[in-house]
């Protein structure tokens, strides 16, 4: 009796460690490092698109993923540090926002782990992937085509205010490729319909505030805003500075118009950063970066604030009007 005990002793004991010992075997839950050039709580319409690309692919953080924030702050020389941050905390896939320093740091930092970037210029002079069908790298994800737009939107300028003469042009010298290729791009362009360029600088607030100031003492007749995503990240403050001044600006995005601003032209960032989510999620479930072709996007929109206008006392022309494809009332 007493041997027939303890077998069933045994037998319970080694039941209930069955369950356990599955569980202790179990995979651990992938990391996904997110690399943002903003600060933390800013762009929430960003992430809740992220993380509706992440669903799509069947993740949901805090579930099956989570996620490690790295924010810099509007300070691109910290990207380099954040990056090697993440590759120490041993992430399964690095997601880069709409940015092509963080990008760049990212695949500088390591050329193992998986990326999934979101760039407004061209992937391949880049240095990022080999081509765009074929990345042949651990790096991929999404053309946004911000950066090339320079031109198209120095025009739809000049047709909204056929009369201006000069014109302020805001940068981000921290944000070098962006500062450098927009420059390069509205020197090249503004000459041909007439236009005076007076070059801004910006990196924070405080020299945000400083370079309207300075718009307005040059007496310059509207701005353009360059691509770059710690201006995105003050759009608000923009577009207040903007309609304190009157001034009217075209800007890179529809999150500037969303927020108060006049009129963008290019692509929508944030579906772009939906299909970053989707991406990493292929990624994490085996599938290989260079077996992903970049995203390119396809659909340009020209996003007009009704209200701003009427405020600047501008009539839209009929023909701008007819090409917009939204109107925010």
């Amino acid at each position: 009796m007493m041997k027939r005990r303890a077998f069933i002793t045994l037998l319970g004991g080694a039941a209930v460690s069955w369950p356990l010992a599955a569980r202790a075997q179990q995979p651990p839950m992938p990391v996904i490092g997110f690399l943002s050039i903003t600060f933390a709580g800013e762009q929430t319409h960003w992430l809740t698109a992220f993380r509706r690309g992440l669903s799509e692919s069947g993740f949901v953080e805090g579930r099956n993923v989570s996620i490690e924030y790295r924010w810099a702050e509007g300070q691109y020389h910290r990207l380099p540090e954040l990056a090697d941050d993440l590759i120490h905390r041993r992430v399964s896939v690095i997601v880069t926002s709409a940015s092509t320093p963080a990008a760049l740091a990212a695949k500088a930092a390591t050329t193992t782990i998986p990326i999934v970037f979101g760039v407004g210029d061209d992937p391949v002079k880049l240095g990022l992937v080999a081509s765009l069908s074929r990345p042949d790298s651990n790096a991929t994800g999404i053309n946004f085509f911000s950066a090339e737009l320079t031109k198209k939107r120095l025009g739809i300028l000049r047709e909204l205010l056929p009369r201006t003469a000069r014109i302020g042009v805001l940068v981000n010298p921290s944000n070098v490729e962006s500062a450098e290729r927009t420059v390069k791009d509205v020197k090249a362009a503004a000459p041909e319909i007439g236009l005076q360029v007076q070059l801004l600088n910006a990196s924070n607030g405080d020299e945000i505030d400083a370079a309207f100031a300075a718009l307005v003492n040059e007496r310059a007749d509207a701005l353009l805003m360059a691509p770059d995503a710690f201006f995105n990240s003050r759009r608000v403050q923009i577009a207040i500075l903007a309609a304190r001044h009157l001034v009217p600006a075209i800007y890179t995005v529809r999150d500037y118009p969303e927020a108060g601003g006049l009129i963008s032209y290019g692509t929508n960032v944030t579906d772009a950063i939906r299909q970053q989510g989707v991406y990493a999620g292929r990624i994490l479930k085996g599938i290989k970066p260079a077996d992903l072709p970049v995203v390119q996007s396809t659909k340009f929109e020209l996003v007009i604030n009704l209200k701003t206008a009427k405020a600047f006392g501008l009539e839209i022309p009929p023909t701008l009007l007819a090409r917009t494809d939204e109107v925010i009332e």
